[in-house]
């Protein structure tokens, strides 16, 4: 037997761990994202709940296996050596779709990459061998399970709007009964809502996720099955129950307990559901594997002509494998930076209260919230006024809640409690009728819809959510066309050229994945030591002045960084170093656009006597907001300047830069260290050097129109040099009258009233 089908199969064996690992990555906002957002318990005791739910649903995950081997194509019209070629192709594409959807952080389907994936590279086979033989392309229906892709593929998209919409009305049913005051209600109702959501939940847990373990006794499933609606009464009966002793004896929260069991259920039903994307590929070539090295032993028959048919039967999962398979997936949980990236765009998308939008509004976006808006007007016209008010007072939130906290939760537990009852739901009932559902499409629809009832979507946040949806939605559908055709184009060139094409594609697959995870590490590294803006609470003015100080230490030392890294690839007329300082200025303005958008809240939830200090918040963030938008200028223009192919900057003048970046440099390093030390002593010397400074800048400007008038500079070289001198002049006029702000406040802080 040719020994490259043993290498193949290697390969499958270790692309199917690199596929469990950037898989998890991506899928892990489908169990995480409402235990993270809630904040209900801790980080460390979410992953404890997930992963054990994760080994769970890994050992019954064997059903879901049929998928792979049967459910796109049929296995008796292919043969092993074509089998292998499409099993190669999907595996190295789904690698590589789904590492560069998760280095963007966007959450996409594991399940509609393997299912198109493998539809792609089945069709793209069949086409090349139905050119080869007598058959027609109008008999393509035989070589593909048509009705069971099909089936399969209207299932996966209808689940975006049903997982939506379910979402939407139970959440909003949900609030209107127990409002945002939910910890104040009688602990009856706190005890009725457990009953309900436990039930749905350990309906997946018992009859779903632990059918046909030994844990069980032997016939219960079949009973509760047959029997769903005594089965759900008495779990409702007994959960109520439960509840109440638990809420009323023991004084627990009953909503993280139903946080964790949600958690818990849904990493299970992603194990049981998901694992098939992972390794059912490398589990049906292996058993295809065996099958043919059997008939080659004793008939001798070439991989050419030996049918797939073994395929079509009933193969039982190894359990052993399908425990590694859940060990490493919790691993992965527990050490991806990754995962976090992709939790933490589906978090910010429901988040109740105002965040840095990531996403930025689009056409589509605008004229949906349009939309909707002018259909509200109009509900709101048709339905009596005390019925809108009713519901509005309803879905108030308390004056409590609108404080600013340092660690604000996203949502709170009604909503993380409803996000995981309804997807545990849906995904348990997709699982026992064997259809692979996309968790990441129902969990991130079931949330989505969640937050649009719960109000999360207010008339300033609403278009960048709904853009940020429709980025995530789109991406899904380009998740299934790049999948199709990429497979496609993969098991063409395996089938035409072979070992070559083949090796050449496993090279290919590792150096990306390999530059990916160096990528992401050192992006993951620069936010590390990146030094991040502070958002005051104090509402006194040296608790403001204290806790504000760090961010003009942080203003000052990420200024030094972009100004020297601008002024040298300037320079060099380095167009990449450019446009990473160009980035690096970008990045900076948003983060203060963010804090300048907290300066509202602020002042908002201070009282009276906080006015003083409100005023003085919000002139410091003035200063800081001109400090970098000066630097923007400045890196914005050098950036335009070398792309689009002007003259580089004169021997003379970028001599003349060098020595003002030093003495900006020096001032933001004085700066630094007074605000890091919180001193304030020394700043009087700092701002008596501001005439010093004006007068060098003078000289500069001085010099530059001489240069001018003697021709040496071209007017474009011209405009760009004095932009950076005005700029930087800005910079330190605007740095001494930040300096002066603070020094008469810590002065005026530190008298006895």
């Amino acid at each position: 037997m040719d020994s490259i089908y043993l290498i193949m199969l290697v390969a499958l064996g270790v692309l199917a761990v690199a596929d469990l690992v950037v898989g998890v990555s991506n899928d892990a906002v489908n169990f995480l994202n409402s235990a993270i957002g809630s904040k209900a318990v801790a980080f460390k005791t979410i992953m404890i709940v997930a992963s054990v739910g994760i080994a769970f649903g890994a050992l019954s995950s064997s059903g879901m296996m049929e998928v792979a081997r049967k459910g796109i194509f049929v296995p008796s019209q292919f043969y092993f050596d074509e089998i292998m070629i499409i099993f190669m192709a999907v595996m190295i594409t789904d690698i590589l779709l789904l590492d560069f959807f998760n280095s963007l952080g966007l959450p996409t389907s594991t399940t509609v990459s393997i299912v198109f994936e493998l539809l792609g590279a089945a069709v793209c086979v069949a086409i090349i061998k139905i050119s080869n033989n007598s058959d027609t392309y109008a008999q393509i229906g035989e070589y593909i399970n048509t009705e069971k892709a099909t089936e399969i593929i209207f299932g996966i998209l209808l689940s975006v709007v049903v997982a939506f919409t379910i979402g939407a009305f139970v959440q909003f049913v949900t609030r209107y009964l127990l409002t945002f005051q939910f910890q104040k209600k009688a602990k009856w109702v706190s005890s009725v809502f457990s009953g309900i959501c436990i039930s749905a939940i350990s309906y997946f847990i018992i009859v779903k996720g632990l059918k046909g373990t030994s844990i069980l006794p032997e016939g219960f499933n079949q009973w509760a099955s047959e029997n769903l609606l005594q089965f759900l009464g008495a779990n409702f009966v007994i959960w109520t129950v439960l509840s109440f002793i638990a809420i009323s004896v023991l004084k627990t929260n009953i909503y993280k307990i139903i946080i964790i069991l949600g958690t818990f259920a849904l990493a299970m039903a992603f194990a049981g559901n998901d694992l098939v994307n992972f390794i059912g590929v490398f589990m049906a070539g292996y058993e295809g594997y065996l099958s043919y090295s059997d008939a080659f032993a004793q008939t001798g028959i070439a991989a050419s002509q030996f049918s797939m048919e073994s395929l079509s039967e009933q193969v039982q999962a190894k359990p052993l494998l399908l425990l590694v398979a859940g060990g490493i997936m919790i691993l992965t949980l527990w050490f991806s930076e990754k995962a976090r990236r992709v939790v933490k765009t589906s978090v910010d998308l429901s988040r109740q209260d105002e965040v840095k939008e990531r996403f930025q509004p689009n056409w589509l976006a605008q004229n949906l919230v349009r939309g909707v808006i002018f259909i509200n007007k109009g509900f709101s016209k048709i339905l009596p006024a005390p019925i809108t008010n009713a519901i509005d007072k309803r879905f108030t939130l308390p004056t409590a809640a609108k404080i600013m906290e340092k660690e604000a939760p996203a949502f709170d537990m009604v909503r993380a409690a409803v996000n995981l009852m309804v997807a545990s739901v849906l995904i348990s009932v997709a699982t026992g009728m064997k259809l692979p559902l996309s968790t990441t499409y129902v969990t991130f629809m079931v949330a989505m819809g969640t937050s649009l009832a719960d109000r999360a979507w207010g008339s300033d946040s609403a278009v960048y959510r709904v853009a940020g949806v429709i980025n995530v939605i789109g991406g899904w559908f380009m998740t299934a066309i790049s999948a199709f055709f990429a497979a496609a184009i993969l098991a063409a060139l395996i089938y035409f050229f072979g070992k070559v094409a083949l090796g050449i594609l496993l090279l290919l697959a590792i150096a990306l994945i390999i530059r990916s995870s160096i990528r992401g590490k050192k992006k993951n590294l620069e936010i590390k030591e990146e030094a991040l803006f502070k958002k005051a609470e104090s509402s006194s003015m040296t608790g403001v002045i204290e806790e504000s100080s760090n961010n003009v230490a942080t203003t000052m030392k990420r200024a030094s960084k972009l100004l020297s890294y601008t002024i040298e690839n300037l320079a060099k007329q380095d167009l990449s170093g450019l446009k990473k300082a160009q980035r690096q200025g970008d990045k900076l303005g948003d983060e203060m656009d963010e804090l300048n958008s907290h300066v509202f809240y602020y002042m908002k939830n201070t009282d009276e006597t906080g006015a003083g200090a409100s005023q003085f918040y919000l002139l410091v963030q003035d200063k800081l907001q001109d400090i970098v938008q000066s630097l923007n200028l400045i890196s914005n223009k050098s950036y335009k300047h070398v792309k689009n192919g002007h003259r580089g900057l004169t021997f003379s003048q970028i001599k003349d830069l060098k020595v003002i970046e030093s003495k900006m440099l020096i001032l933001f390093d004085k700066v630094r260290t007074e605000f890091n030390n919180k001193s304030m002593h020394n700043l009087p010397q700092i701002i008596d050097q501001k005439q010093e400074f004006a007068d060098f800048m003078s000289l500069e400007i001085s010099k530059q129109i001489s240069r001018t008038k003697k021709g040496e500079s071209s007017p474009r070289n011209t405009a760009l040099f004095m932009t950076i001198l005005l700029e930087c002049k800005d910079l330190a006029e605007a740095t001494d009258s930040l300096l002066t702000k603070y020094y008469i406040a810590h002065t005026n802080a530190k008298q006895p009233r």
